[in-house]
């Protein structure tokens, strides 16, 4: 039986994915997604994990698709068919997912951490959108891409290449937070603090809220949205939270020191 490639770890409310894969770069090798598909759904299911945090072994997060699988292999064959379930299960994880980078990300390795809801890489890490340079097209990763970078830089980074550094990663929308190495897991852990402190069912409805279609009004969505917000004002948690605010407590959903 091989070596696992993604290893699930919780500790404290605290879900780690590792990539674990090194030797190829951590690219997406069947394996490597089934037991990637397999993690973020065990996490999505625990009640006692609060937030994810995906990162790697290695000094790549993710190089993308396998290319010695892809290589040969016919339409209905390419790993890529598979890859959109990864994609969708970040970014409609009701629990939310914090990107770790230590390294590079190319490709459909951008594609996951454009999925998470926050990212933060070493500001040594690069990044590219290589796919056009062997003949193929960001197709798939557009989808989780596009809605975080600007315009214009998307078009310039999809259409030549070119390998852009975490900085300005960061500048465009791509991510959250460019450290020095030194500091990237107290970054990582400032976020996965702030976020433990919201309650569990507010932030997947959260996330969902972020993934509607605003209405073309504000006018023309209060009326749905009055009524969403004061359903969650009156919920269990909700009571809980204001009840909390009101006795200078922190709410029973927060992990305790």
């Amino acid at each position: 039986m091989a070596d696992e490639l993604v290893h699930y770890d919780v500790v404290g409310g605290t879900a780690t994915i590792t990539l674990d894969s090194p030797h190829n770069r951590n690219a997406l090798s069947a394996q490597l997604r089934r037991e990637l598909s397999e993690s973020l759904a065990k996490a999505a299911g625990d009640d006692a994990v609060r937030v994810v945090v995906l990162t790697h072994t290695g000094p790549v997060f993710c190089a993308g698709m396998d290319l010695k699988e892809a290589r040969g292999a016919g339409t209905g064959d390419q790993g890529v068919n598979e890859f959109p379930k990864i994609l969708d299960q970040l970014w409609t994880s009701p629990k939310p997912v914090v990107a770790r980078l230590a390294g590079p990300a190319r490709a459909g390795g951008i594609g996951m951490v454009a999925a998470c809801d926050i990212a933060v890489a070493v500001e040594e890490a690069t990044f590219a959108f290589t796919e056009v340079r062997i003949g193929v097209v960001p197709a798939v990763i557009s989808l989780t891409v596009l809605p975080r970078l600007n315009a214009r830089a998307a078009h310039e980074l999809f259409l030549t290449g070119d390998t852009f550094d975490a900085r300005r990663a960061a500048e465009i929308g791509l991510l959250n937070s460019a450290v020095p190495a030194d500091r990237l897991d107290a970054e990582v852990a400032r976020f996965v603090k702030a976020l433990t402190l919201g309650g569990p069912k507010a932030l997947a409805l959260t996330k969902e809220l972020l993934s509607k279609p605003r209405p073309a009004t504000p006018s023309d969505g209060f009326e749905a949205m009055t009524s969403f917000s004061a359903s969650l004002f009156a919920s269990e948690e909700g009571q809980e939270g204001i009840l909390a605010f009101a006795q200078k407590r922190k709410p029973n959903w927060v992990p305790q020191d």
